[in-house]
């Protein structure tokens, strides 16, 4: 006989982890506007190098990261594709004060900044190459 308790807890369990799924799903690798850190800047000293001279992608990345290789080398197509786009990576591991202070939960996350180091778009996930072009193009109209 089936125990009516176990299989509705079973099932409460399943339909929750279905709608965490999607819901990661949905939002994995989107680049979406920096709501509540729009205020949020970094410096070139912050970072460790220059900013670009029009945008600049900081791509936070771990050694366990399995899309973190994928991201480098879109980022730096994309970036060899926009004059005076900068790519940044950061190890999350070792620079922790970033990672907080970028609310980084996941890597790779990718930040999209202004040529003043303004925060204009950020990913959790590996962006898709059309949105990073996207966000690229609104970093440098500002």
């Amino acid at each position: 006989m089936i125990d009516p308790t176990g299989l509705a807890v079973a099932l409460a369990v399943l339909a929750a982890a279905t709608v965490f799924g999607l819901l990661r799903a949905r939002r994995d690798g989107r680049l979406r506007a920096a709501s509540g850190s729009a205020a949020l800047r970094f410096s070139a000293d912050e970072l460790g190098d220059d900013l670009g001279a029009r945008a600049t992608l900081v791509q936070f990345s771990t050694s366990f990261c399995a899309n973190c290789p994928g991201t480098r080398r879109l980022l730096a197509e994309v970036a060899g594709t926009a004059e005076g786009v900068r790519v940044i990576e950061i190890d999350a591991e070792s620079r922790l004060d970033l990672v907080r202070r970028a609310d980084v939960m996941r890597t790779p996350t990718v930040l999209v900044l202004d040529r003043a180091g303004h925060l204009v778009r950020r990913s959790s996930g590996a962006p898709g190459r059309a949105e990073l072009l996207t966000a690229v193009e609104l970093a440098t109209a500002v």
